[in-house]
């Protein structure tokens, strides 16, 4: 490719860092531009599944993430009384993966280590506090409006990637429909550092209830035990602070285990679940990636992997095309991390919330008595495990031509 014109990424969370890594790698110039001062501390991700680390273990990513992360082997569904529980163990895959667990690790944990990697392998413009404005394309790039530090510039680029979040402004000027719909829930999350170990909950656990469904999961702390993280639904015509109440936070830890002494909370937070993907995931020269171009609910773990999957995928095919082959294969990007995102990340986690929250109880008790019966077989388990674990899907989708 005769044209050395950079390629522009707007975002430095964990979609847009793996992009700039893995274009570097390619030896592909990169400039990042990053809207707010500094990374961002985002609570909410912070599960990753055996091909995700798989990944970014090449680039030194994983091995580090290791150093703090907890390896999660065993997982559960279980209801709220508690005499309902599926448990799949990952060491079922240990034949087609080196990381037959989950790791968890925050998102905010995430990117300083892939922003220390990326500036000490060099070769990057990594600009923080620099907003992108707009941008017009022809069919030779794409000049990309910014804003920083009070100042208004133009970079000429050959190709712009959005990786800036749900609020992407990249896909709102592109014309791009990002489709779906928002839950009618507000989401609390609530961390404590009581050890929920002790009453016989996995590091990850899927709860279901008709009233008050959630997910619990173990994160790293500053020293053990560590932190449990609660996420479950709430009145969405409520007010944030009504719902981050003292009295409510720990009401809804004693309803999942009653205990005499009250929970210490470390933090607390709410925020609104959306389901929705981008029409297209390429629009001429602008590409889309992660959060820009998909958003999900939390159940499952899907949306930080799959923007992870988005990078790889995407860089690896515009490395080629960087190199001499057809651009073509942006437009195969699309189509097989679109298909990725509606055949699996969509499907999935929908079905997981509706098996959640499912309102009639013989119904719910069925659904979990027959994960129960899954999770005891083998050969059923290992198969649930390949599709929850997102490694079933990613194969179908790059088979995709």
């Amino acid at each position: 490719m005769a044209e050395r014109r950079p390629v522009v990424i707007a975002g430095a969370g964990p979609t847009g860092l793996m992009c700039a890594l893995a274009l570097r790698r390619q030896d592909i110039p990169v400039v990042l531009c990053e809207a707010e001062p500094g990374l961002t501390h985002d609570l909410r991700a912070g599960a990753f599944h055996p091909p995700t680390l798989e990944m970014m273990a090449p680039y030194g990513i994983t091995e580090r993430m290791l150093i703090d992360g907890i390896k999660v082997r065993r997982w559960q569904i279980r209801n709220k009384p508690g005499d309902l529980i599926a448990e799949f163990d990952l060491g079922l895959l240990a034949d087609i993966t080196p990381f037959p667990h989950r790791l968890h690790l925050e998102q905010h944990r995430l990117t300083p280590i892939q922003l220390d990697i990326l500036k000490s392998e060099g070769g990057a413009d990594i600009r923080f506090g620099c907003k992108i404005t707009g941008f017009t394309q022809s069919a030779h790039g794409v000049s990309v409006a910014i804003e920083r530090n009070g100042e208004s510039e133009t970079v000429e680029a050959s190709w712009l990637i959005g990786a800036d979040g749900g609020r992407s402004v990249v896909r709102k000027v592109s014309g791009v429909e990002f489709e779906g719909f928002t839950w009618p829930e507000t989401f609390v999350v609530a961390s404590t550092i009581h050890d929920f170990g002790e009453q016989g909950f996995a590091y990850n656990c899927y709860i279901a209830d008709p009233t008050e469904f959630g997910a619990l999961f173990k994160l790293p702390h500053d020293g053990p035990p560590g932190l449990w993280r609660l996420a479950y639904p709430a009145n969405p015509d409520e007010s944030d602070e009504a719902l981050l109440e003292a009295p409510r936070v720990e009401a809804a830890l004693q309803r999942l285990v009653q205990k005499p002494e009250p929970y210490d909370v470390v933090y607390k937070s709410t925020y609104r679940v959306h389901q929705r993907v981008a029409a297209a995931f390429r629009a001429g020269r602008v590409l889309l990636a992660g959060d820009a171009a998909h958003l999900n609910n939390p159940l499952g773990g899907f949306g930080l992997n799959s923007g992870i999957h988005d990078a790889i995928n995407l860089c690896d095919k515009l490395g080629h095309h960087w190199h001499g082959e057809s651009e073509d294969l942006l437009d195969l990007y699309s189509r097989q991390r679109r298909a990725a995102t509606v055949e699996q990340v969509q499907a999935m986690s929908i079905r997981n919330k509706q098996m959640m929250e499912e309102r009639d109880p013989a119904v719910q008790r069925a659904r979990l008595t027959e994960l129960i019966a899954v999770a005891a077989d083998p050969a059923k388990a290992r198969q649930h495990m390949l599709n929850t674990s997102m490694i079933s899907g990613l194969k179908r989708a790059n088979e995709i031509q």
